[in-house]
């Protein structure tokens, strides 16, 4: 397969995986912001939106104050932003168009429609009148791409580049949205000395972090028993039956990695693997002992270095 053709279905992939997940992180802060608490601590959640997608900086040029309709608009429907939900299915509609003759005709009018259907909801005021409702939307047409794709394409090379953006793109945000909700919950204390109002609000919070990724019944089905924090993060990190773990992901790209490895490519499988392995025999008691900020961090830094490898090996024309 030509180099460019990979990169095209690579981040076509990546692109609506995206803004999905750009979707699903606006949606729990939403849901999160309309709980019981002080504006300082609804003020911190939107900012954390930011830092956790690092457009703090492009955000403060355009914006005098962090607000939320501020936020939402400008991670949705600006066009400014390159990481906005309008751009990412632009994105991912141009890099399909490019490529047109690698996708089945159903991917393809999948993809073209969503983008077409997006616009046409900003224009009659989705955002403003249900942000809720738009975001599960975004969320559906996503899952609607993927199971076309999984449905209809010949699972060769093309459909593997696909995945591995899909799954590399899956474990950045899933560590995001991990790292920012327990720094914003100051989860170190993990439920002690809570009295009865802040654990209602401690459980609404895991509550909506949890439906944020779809995790809600996968949780009360593994675990049984009341929400709590290190179990939230135990699922999101390490639990290989959960789609949208870190640990799930990074076995998924190895996979899809292995099936088009080439002469160059030893080094990021080699990495890859390795990735994998730390997260297999991780225990979260350990994690959360050397602390999980750090441990997030590290893992992104990873995810990244993982990234460019597979763009040199097989995306970078020589």
């Amino acid at each position: 397969m030509l180099s460019r053709t990979a990169d095209h279905l690579f981040w076509m992939a990546r692109y609506m995986e995206r803004a999905e997940n750009t979707a699903r992180l606006l949606d729990v802060n939403y849901q999160t912001s309309l709980l019981p608490q002080s504006h300082e601590a609804a003020l911190a959640g939107w900012m954390g939106m930011l830092s956790i997608s690092e457009l703090t900086p492009d955000f403060m040029s355009k914006y005098d104050e962090v607000k939320a309709k501020h936020v939402m608009a400008f991670m949705v429907s600006d066009a400014s932003n390159p990481s906005s939900i309008l751009n990412c299915l632009r994105a991912a509609r141009e890099n399909a168009r490019a490529v047109r003759g690698a996708l089945t005709t159903e991917v393809w009018e999948t993809t073209n429609q969503t983008w077409l259907e997006f616009n046409r909801l900003l224009k009659e005021g989705a955002l403003q009148r249900d942000p809720a409702e738009l975001f599960e939307w975004v969320k559906f047409r996503s899952h609607l791409s993927r199971g076309v794709t999984l449905g209809t394409m010949l699972q060769d090379e093309a459909f593997h580049f696909q995945r591995i953006g899909t799954f590399l793109e899956r474990a950045d945000n899933t560590a995001r949205l991990v790292d920012v909700k327990f720094h914003a919950r100051n989860t170190e204390f993990f439920g002690s000395g809570l009295g009865n109002e802040g654990k209602e609000v401690d459980f609404y919070h895991w509550s909506a972090v949890l439906r944020s990724v779809s995790a809600f019944e996968i949780y009360r089905k593994v675990y049984r028993n009341v929400i709590r924090p290190e179990k939230v993060a135990e699922l999101l990190i390490l639990r290989a039956e959960m789609p949208r773990s870190l640990v799930y992901c990074v076995d998924e790209v190895v996979s899809n990695l292995r099936a088009v490895a080439n002469d160059h490519s030893d080094e990021t499988l080699r990495r890859a693997g390795r990735l994998r392995a730390d997260l297999q025999f991780a225990r979260i008691d350990e994690i959360l002992a050397t602390g999980l900020h750090a441990y997030l961090t590290q893992f992104l830094d990873r995810v990244s270095d993982l990234g460019y490898g597979i763009s040199r090996d097989f995306l970078m024309p020589d």
